[in-house]
C-alpha cells in the first residue's frame, strides 16, 4: 500500500490517526540518530533516507539519475515497515539486530531480507531502532552497494 505524498509531513498526515504518534516518533528516531550525509524525503512510495547525488552522483543502479536508497519507513495495511538495505547487504548487521532484538521486545521478529515489520505499535523497540541507525555511515554504505551490488552489474 503506497500513500500518495510530497513530503514527510503530508505522509504521516495520511496514516491512520492511530498509527500517527508510534510512525512519527520511529521516524524522528531514525532521523536523529543517522550518521550525517543521508538525505530524507518521499522516496519509493515511503519515507526514504538516501544518499544525494551530490554525494554519489552515480545513483541507484535500478533507478538512473535518483539518490542510492538506504533506509525506509512505511505504513502498511496491517504494520509499519522498516527497511534497512544495510542489513540486507551486511550479514553482522542483520545478526546483530535479529540477536538484540529479543533483548528489547516479548513479540518474535517479523522480518524479510531487508524489512522489519512492526504489527503491534506497542511494542515497537524504539531504543534498537536508534541504535541500528547509529550503525552505518554513508561512506560504509555505499562502499558495500559497490562491492555487492555494482561489481556484479559489471560482469
Amino acid at each position: 500500500m503506497q500513500i500518495p505524498a510530497i513530503s514527510v509531513e503530508d505522509y504521516i498526515s495520511k496514516i491512520p490517526e492511530e498509527r500517527q504518534a508510534v510512525f512519527k516518533k520511529m521516524f524522528d528516531i531514525i532521523n536523529e540518530n543517522l550518521p550525517q550525509g543521508f538525505q530524507q524525503g518521499i522516496s519509493y512510495g515511503m519515507i526514504g533516507w538516501d544518499v544525494p547525488l551530490e554525494t554519489y552522483p552515480e545513483g541507484y543502479h535500478c533507478t538512473p539519475g535518483s539518490p542510492l536508497p538506504f533506509m525506509g519507513l512505511a505504513s502498511q495495511k496491517n504494520f509499519i515497515a522498516l527497511y534497512h538495505m544495510g542489513m540486507y547487504a551486511k550479514p553482522e548487521l542483520l545478526n546483530w539486530f535479529v540477536e538484540e532484538f529479543p533483548k528489547h521486545s516479548k513479540r518474535k521478529l517479523d522480518m524479510g531480507k531487508s524489512c522489519v515489520r512492526f504489527k503491534k505499535m506497542e511494542d515497537i523497540p524504539f531504543g534498537l531502532l536508534a541504535e541500528m541507525a547509529e550503525k552505518m555511515t554513508v561512506e560504509e554504505w555505499i562502499s558495500i552497494y559497490e562491492t555487492q551490488f555494482k561489481s556484479k552489474l559489471k560482469k
